[in-house]
């Protein structure tokens, strides 16, 4: 990591524990508030499906793009859901051009392990001529600002994008597909938010900041789903939490994402 960012770290950390001690943080917010969620779709013309979001000063965006494939051997009458990740330097100088790196690697699979067991694509539902051609579904996330947090911006922008995006219908005649010029949506079944939650000392707090995240011991991450259940969870960082500490996380995530629900565009019929 660049050194201005470590030393920035050293300053900021007793002014950000001496606040927490008190049950403040450096933005004002209170321990357990997310910062203000703008979501926007339909930003990219030619993807089937995208979503801008904004988290505070963070920025993610994400495109869908569908193409008609080989399924994977050991799920032949499924669709494929691909999810890839890109930490642009436009988003921090820290962030390097070139093959994804480590951070790259943990958002995506983050964000695909929370969509896969969620089970918010039907996947059976895209299986063209099962064993053989099936739907690919590519979400692809790019980070444009990084002001902490990427990980719910990125999952959000991704369900957003998801929630919104629309392919052409298809006909199979003799094991050939046409497809249609009708549009329909992607088949939806379940719709996962994510809440990641910082320990910096002895505190907890939901939507870490980048200065919070320098300080921060650890986080957890968790993907929960719209009946209210953990479909996802991905612990990051160097320290640990206790068995109590997570209960407390859990129970933060559970709430938070009962507020961020109402924020994401309608699920389709």
């Amino acid at each position: 990591m660049d050194k201005q960012y470590t030393i920035l770290s050293t300053l900021k950390r007793e002014s950000i524990l001496s606040l927490l001690k008190k049950g403040e943080r450096i933005d004002g917010r209170a321990l357990d508030e997310f910062r203000e969620i703008k979501i926007e779709t339909g930003v990219i013309g030619k993807a089937e499906g995208s979503a801008l979001v904004q988290l505070g000063d963070t920025k993610v965006i994400v495109g869908v793009k569908t193409d008609i494939g080989k399924p994977f051997p050991d799920t032949p009458e499924m669709g494929v859901q691909i999810v890839n990740a890109e930490l642009v330097p436009l988003a921090a100088p820290f962030f390097e051009p070139g093959p994804p790196g480590e951070e790259d690697i943990e958002l995506a699979r983050v964000v695909d392990r929370g969509l896969r067991s969620s089970q918010m694509l039907r996947l059976e539902d895209l299986a063209i001529v099962p064993g053989e051609k099936v739907w690919v579904v590519y979400i692809d996330i790019y980070s444009l600002d990084h002001y902490g947090n990427l990980i719910d911006a990125s999952g959000l922008a991704a369900v957003s994008a998801l929630l919104t995006a629309k392919i052409n219908k298809w006909e199979v005649s003799n094991g050939e597909v046409k497809l249609l010029d009708e549009k329909i949506a992607l088949p939806i079944n379940n719709v996962p938010i994510f809440v990641t939650i910082a320990k910096i000392g002895e505190k907890l707090v939901v939507d870490p900041t980048y200065e919070e995240e320098l300080v921060m011991d650890a986080r957890v991450t968790f993907a929960i789903d719209e009946h209210g259940r953990v479909c996802g969870i991905q612990k990051g960082g160097p320290g640990g939490f206790t068995l109590d500490e997570i209960k407390y996380a859990l129970d933060l995530a559970l709430e938070a994402s009962k507020k961020i629900r109402p924020l994401l565009p309608p699920k389709p019929e």
